[in-house]
This record gives C-alpha cells, sequence and structure tokens, in this order.
C-alpha cells in the first residue's frame, strides 16, 4: 500500500448499509474527497465476510467505517483491522455503549431496525393519505384498493374507524349509504370479506343524530333526526349488506377504539385464511 493511491473506503453492515454510507459522504465532502471510492458491504453477518474485506482492505490506502451491532462482530473487526493496520471507524459501537448507559439496559442487538422503523412509518402516511382521499365515497375507485371498506348511514363513526385504522396501517375507504343515492358499482366488485357493515340500533342513531344538529345550531326536529327517516335509511342499509354479502358489526354501544380492534381481529382473521 502506497500513500499516493486512490483512497478506499469500505462500508460494511450487517444491515443494507444506509445509515454508515450517509454518515462516511457526509464526513468525506468536508474534505472535497471527489476521488475517493466507497465501496458498500451491505449484509456481513460472520466472521468470514469481515475477514474477506480486511484482507482485501490492507492492499489499499483504506478506511473501514462499520455498523455492526452483534459485539462479537465489532469485536472482531476492530482487532483485524488493528492487526492489519487498517484505519477503522465504529459508528454504531460507542452510541450503543452510550444509550445502553441511558437506558440501564441491553440493546436488542437487531441488525436494521432502524429500516423497519422507515418503512412502518411511511406505510402509515400512506394509508392516513389513503383514508382521507377515500372518505366519505369522494371517489369509489378506493373500494377496490383498500384492505377494508366501511359502508353505514350517516354517524357510525366510518370516518374516525377509517383514521385509526390508518394509523395501523389499514388502507381504509369508506362509503356513507343513503336511500337516494345508487351504491357505486366498485362495491359489489370488491370481495365482501373486504367490506364491512356498520350498523346501529335507531334509538341510539336518533340520539347521536340530535346532538349532531345542536353542534352544528340546527334545530333537533330536522328531518336528518326523524325516527321514520332513521329507519328508512337503516333499512336501505340492511339491504345493501344483504346484497354485498358482507360482514356487519354493530357500533350501538362501542367505542372506536372497540370497534376497531374488532375489525383488525377480522382482517387478521382473513390474512390467516388467505
Amino acid at each position: 500500500m502506497t500513500p499516493d493511491q486512490t483512497p478506499i473506503c469500505y462500508i460494511v453492515s450487517d444491515s443494507i448499509g444506509e445509515t454508515a454510507e450517509l454518515v462516511v459522504k457526509a464526513v468525506s465532502s468536508q474534505f472535497n474527497a471527489q476521488d475517493c471510492e466507497f465501496r458498500r458491504i451491505p449484509y456481513a453477518n460472520d466472521i468470514e465476510t469481515i475477514k474477506e474485506v480486511v484482507q482485501e482492505a490492507q492492499h489499499f490506502n483504506s478506511l473501514v467505517a462499520y455498523t455492526l451491532v452483534d459485539p462479537e462482530l465489532r469485536e472482531y473487526m476492530e482487532k483485524s483491522t488493528r492487526e492489519y493496520r487498517i484505519q477503522s471507524v465504529d459508528i454504531m459501537g460507542p452510541m450503543l455503549t452510550s444509550f445502553q448507559k441511558l437506558y440501564k439496559k441491553s440493546p436488542k442487538l437487531e441488525p436494521g431496525l432502524v429500516r423497519k422503523l422507515d418503512e412502518s412509518y411511511f406505510k402509515r402516511v400512506d394509508a392516513i393519505e389513503f383514508a382521507v382521499k377515500y372518505d366519505d365515497g369522494k371517489d369509489p375507485r378506493g373500494i377496490l384498493q383498500a384492505d377494508v371498506t366501511l359502508i353505514g348511514v350517516s354517524r357510525t363513526s366510518k370516518t374516525p374507524l377509517s383514521m385509526y385504522l390508518a394509523n395501523k396501517r389499514i388502507k381504509v375507504a369508506n362509503l356513507p349509504l343513503v336511500p337516494e343515492v345508487k351504491p357505486p358499482k366498485e362495491l359489489f366488485q370488491a370481495p365482501k370479506e373486504k367490506i364491512i357493515g356498520l350498523v346501529i340500533d335507531p334509538y341510539k342513531l336518533n340520539d347521536i343524530r340530535k346532538e349532531r344538529l345542536k353542534t352544528l345550531g340546527l334545530r333537533s326536529q330536522a328531518n336528518y333526526a326523524k325516527m321514520d327517516r332513521i329507519l328508512s335509511e337503516l333499512e336501505f342499509c340492511e339491504n345493501i349488506i344483504k346484497e354485498v354479502g358482507c360482514p356487519t358489526i354493530d357500533v350501538s354501544n362501542r367505542a372506536v377504539e372497540e370497534t376497531a380492534q374488532k375489525i383488525l381481529h377480522m382482517i387478521r382473521g382473513r390474512e390467516e385464511n388467505e
């Protein structure tokens, strides 16, 4: 190895190596290191892989930067790079030690957790955006794309349920059933097990709608809260649910969280049977 050789930075990770590469490139930019060659070695989960990297690196003007959560692999990397007089940087080790002292407990030592957290976050964001886009029957095409579609008359908690489930990374569309509006064809094209009908006691719905009118500053005697109107809507809803052939949940005396857990249980059961 000679000092005038083009520098090579080996980025070794037990996951895909994105974190280590970002750190290395951020630092190298401070030196205008445009001639530096970066070689990423992902999924280095055994000593043999690390040994191969070190044996190659000894022949170049090199630096080994690594993120390894396994203490045995970190120790081997440190020992072997020192033995071959290769510059090395343990990016994750010192931080793991500091957090261990901070939390007073041992780390999980599971590679790739940051990526898993990121994927979970973006799935939740996608699900929330989906719920907003396909809320209240705005676009019936969402019914065919949804993990689950909620149908029912007004004030059966379709929107709150959609948002709650979206935070669990479930893509939900919801559709209000109104006698004057013919349901979209997509409702009958989607798999019936992906549709859930929300039903409610008429007297409970009457109370809910009266309260809703009050908050809007409207008279509680409006047609929206009249019992004959409510019974007509519920009958229409029941007929559509029978035609679709989907399961139902009675939301009369259930909190949103309780109904959501029941829906999640139904989704998990469906997935196990697929």
